[in-house]
């Protein structure tokens, strides 16, 4: 039987801040079962003296401190009716604090939604229906539904729109040499909308990835990362910033050719993606070093002499990625040097991975001949170790050892082979 509640005498007997957490507990266990189907027997413990005495008052007992009480729901439901308070202990839990959740059934609609939403259905009032393929497709990795539970605060109308939002920036890529900054104004109204660090930002990245195959090394910087998947979409951040450092790179119409033969010069990212080179280097080695001095050293000895050479200035950013894949698109076989110490070692495992580069004089027995003229001196090799991919011989060796070499110690024999790959041409 219903009544309406006592709005009163119910906030007399179980209202105020007082008795919240009291309130909270008995939520908690009707809110754990569908309506009518909650056991008729609680057990509470841990009350405060106040809390046993208002249990007591309503089951009628008299007050006794225990460190368990044993409530019968149903004597409870009994005694509001016949008072004339409300027509049961859930109701009047209703009543107080707002209507109360099933929790069982919440849970089994929620984990429903995000499979639908993993299926790109989003359908709400507000958010259309992704469809470009490349989301869809992401969706279906063990990665999507996290990240967006993640950005969205596991709340699924945030999380559609962000999918929302991801759609309409993918429906532009890629999109050859549009800043990003024009690319969030054209497609969200707000040119912020995909800086680093904003939501659909990492989702529009994430979904990039997937789509592009991208592999990223663990020493690169994040913000440095993000550019470097934007620039693989076409899209410009800081276009301006490290450009790829580079000299006698060859192009199918010399005249096109923004540079001249002999003299270092650096492309921007924003040169490669707006206007990239006709590249002329179908079956020529394109060597790549890791120091700019090593580079420029190539540059005096040589000039125009010297073989196609890139500098990646350490682990590749956006310019350098950018200038490399054209490169390789382009048929040019690559071949690396760097630094004979760890973070070497790990530059030249990603420059060998991403684009299939052969080791430069990159040996054990290259790192052997290095030591016999370097010049004596204590270990100073360090930690972590990082091992080589291409020589399994190596990283024992320079543990054995415990010398770093830098590139500019090795250059008399980079440079031989720099002038005799011309020399051949």
């Amino acid at each position: 039987m219903r009544m309406p509640p006592d709005d009163a005498r119910l906030q007399r007997l179980l209202g105020g801040p007082e008795l919240a957490d009291l309130r909270r507990r008995l939520r908690r266990h009707y809110e754990r079962h569908p309506a009518g189907q909650h056991p008729p027997i609680l057990q509470l413990g841990g009350l405060a003296p106040h809390e046993q005495a208002r249990l007591a008052a309503l089951m009628g007992r008299p007050v006794r401190p225990v460190k368990t009480i044993r409530i019968d729901l149903t004597d409870i439901d009994t005694a509001l009716q016949h008072a004339g308070v409300c027509s049961s202990l859930r109701d009047a839990l209703a009543q107080i604090d707002g209507p109360l959740i099933d929790r069982r059934a919440a849970k089994t609609e929620q984990i429903q939604a995000w499979a639908t939403l993993a299926t790109g259905q989003v359908n709400t009032d507000s958010h259309g229906t992704p469809s470009d393929p490349r989301l869809l497709a992401w969706l279906q990795t063990p990665v999507a539904i996290p990240l967006l539970k993640r950005l969205g605060r596991a709340n699924i109308p945030s999380a559609a729109k962000l999918l929302s939002q991801a759609d309409a920036v993918m429906q532009h890529l890629p999109a050859p040499g549009m800043p990003r900054a024009q690319l969030a104004a054209r497609t969200l109204g707000d040119a912020h909308a995909l800086d680093d660090g904003q939501a659909v930002a990492q989702v529009v990245l994430a979904i990039w990835t997937q789509t592009d195959g991208s592999t990223l090394s663990a020493p690169d910087v994040k913000n440095e990362r993000n550019r470097a998947i934007w620039a693989r979409a076409g899209v410009l951040v800081n276009e301006l910033a490290r450009p790829a450092l580079c000299v006698n790179l060859p192009v199918q119409d010399p005249a096109t050719a923004t540079w001249r033969p002999g003299i270092p010069t650096y492309l921007s990212l924003r040169q490669l993606l707006r206007h990239p080179p006709d590249w002329a280097v179908a079956g020529l080695t394109v060597y790549i070093c890791e120091n700019p001095n090593l580079l420029a050293i190539a540059a005096d000895c040589l000039a125009d002499h010297c073989a196609p050479l890139v500098c990646t200035d350490g682990m590749p950013s956006a310019a350098q990625r950018t200038l490399l894949d054209q490169l390789s698109a382009a048929g040019a076989k690559l071949a690396y040097h760097g630094d004979f110490d760890w973070p070497g070692l790990q530059i030249a495992n990603h420059v060998q991975h991403r684009w299939h580069a052969l080791p430069w004089r990159m040996s054990a027995a290259d790192y052997m001949n290095a030591l016999r003229h370097a010049p004596q001196r204590p270990p100073d090799l360090g930690e972590p170790v990082v091992h080589a991919r291409w020589d399994l011989a190596l990283t024992p060796t320079m543990q054995a050892h415990g010398l770093i070499v830098a590139e500019e110690a090795v250059a008399d024999e980079l440079i031989q082979d720099l002038r005799q790959t011309q020399a051949s041409r």
